[in-house]
């Protein structure tokens, strides 16, 4: 049975116990999971992965099926589900498990997608789509988080902020969220301060690479090469923000080489790092000297001129760059 984004409301009455939330929407979809099923919850909540599940299916069931004598409920929630989920959905709803509560986390899906249509034709289970905000939406969330915060900033500050969200709310909270730790000790925050405060959310993954790949976490940076379809129109921009963090962490391990005191450094440097960055810009600064970081700064000028002159390679440049930089061994 599906329900729209905009009857929301009926969750509460329903009895249903299996959940199929699917769309790009990360930000709408927690909100509600915790809104309607985490907060208040009483029993015991477990989060999966697709992969664990299918992995070890028989001890998953299993572990259901005998479930603790002292358990009461249990919220479970797959997550990057896909169309390898639907036989163990199947197999759930068959056997009617009581006391459990099943939510699977998809993104978008086709209208002939088999877990779709297996959900919207089933009446005893709930099928949501979570579409992408408009920006009348977003806009109504960010100015209300203004007011709620007493922060003034103009229409025109709002409006950049909401257009650089991609229409997901989870972006536009994570916005929010390092201006209202900017904005403690100022009285308010100007457009240009904004520009510079928040990235466009298509940039979150090169943000990514550019961090691990100065941390010199090789595996992780093979892996978000591997899961981004990154093209020759982004290597400049993958390296522009190697340079920019390089050109960071240069002034980072100068701080510290004066105090001595890594916490102290990453607290005092401008503009402010959030705390959701400070451990993996601590392990930048403790896996470069300062001259290797300098010679970094140049070999990075050097591969931005030569992606320039060899447009046809340039994926094959910067990946080369990216994983020599991050499976670099310590001095």
């Amino acid at each position: 049975m599906i329900i729209k984004t905009f009857e929301l409301q009926k969750l509460r009455a329903i009895k249903s116990s299996i959940f199929l939330f699917y769309g790009d929407n990360e930000g709408f979809k927690n909100q509600i999971i915790n809104d309607y099923f985490i907060n208040n919850f009483k029993g015991k909540i477990d989060r999966f992965e697709e992969n664990e599940i299918i992995n070890n299916f028989e001890n998953f069931i299993s572990s259901l099926m005998n479930k603790s004598f002292f358990e009461d409920k249990r919220l479970l929630i797959i997550s990057r589900t896909s169309e390898k989920i639907i036989n163990i959905v199947k197999e759930l709803f068959n056997k009617k498990l009581k006391d459990i509560t099943l939510i699977i986390n998809s993104k978008g899906l086709e209208k002939r997608s088999k877990l779709r249509v297996f959900f919207e034709k089933e009446k005893e289970i709930i099928c949501i789509p979570f579409y992408s905000d408009d920006a009348k939406t977003l806009n109504l969330i960010a100015n209300n988080f203004f007011k709620e915060n007493n922060i003034p900033i103009s229409q025109e500050g709002t409006n950049l902020i909401v257009n650089r969200c991609s229409g997901d709310r989870q972006n536009l909270n994570n916005e929010l969220e390092k201006i209202s730790y900017f904005i403690k000790g100022k009285k308010k925050i100007s457009l240009e301060e904004i520009i510079k405060l928040t990235n466009l959310a298509e940039n979150y993954s090169v943000s990514e690479l550019a961090d691990n790949c100065l941390s010199r976490n090789f595996n992780k940076t093979i892996k978000i090469l591997n899961e981004n379809n990154f093209s020759s129109g982004d290597c400049i921009l993958i390296i522009k923000t190697l340079l920019l963090k390089s050109k960071r962490m240069l002034q980072l391990k100068k701080d510290f080489e004066k105090n001595n005191s890594i916490d102290q450094t990453i607290s005092s440097y401008k503009p402010p790092i959030f705390w959701k960055d400070k451990e993996i810009v601590k392990n930048q600064i403790l896996n470069w000297t300062l001259a290797d970081t300098e010679k970094l700064i140049f070999k990075i000028n050097d591969i931005e001129l030569l992606i320039k002159k060899n447009s046809v390679n340039s994926l094959n440049i910067l990946y080369d760059f990216v994983l020599s930089t991050a499976n670099q061994v310590n001095n």
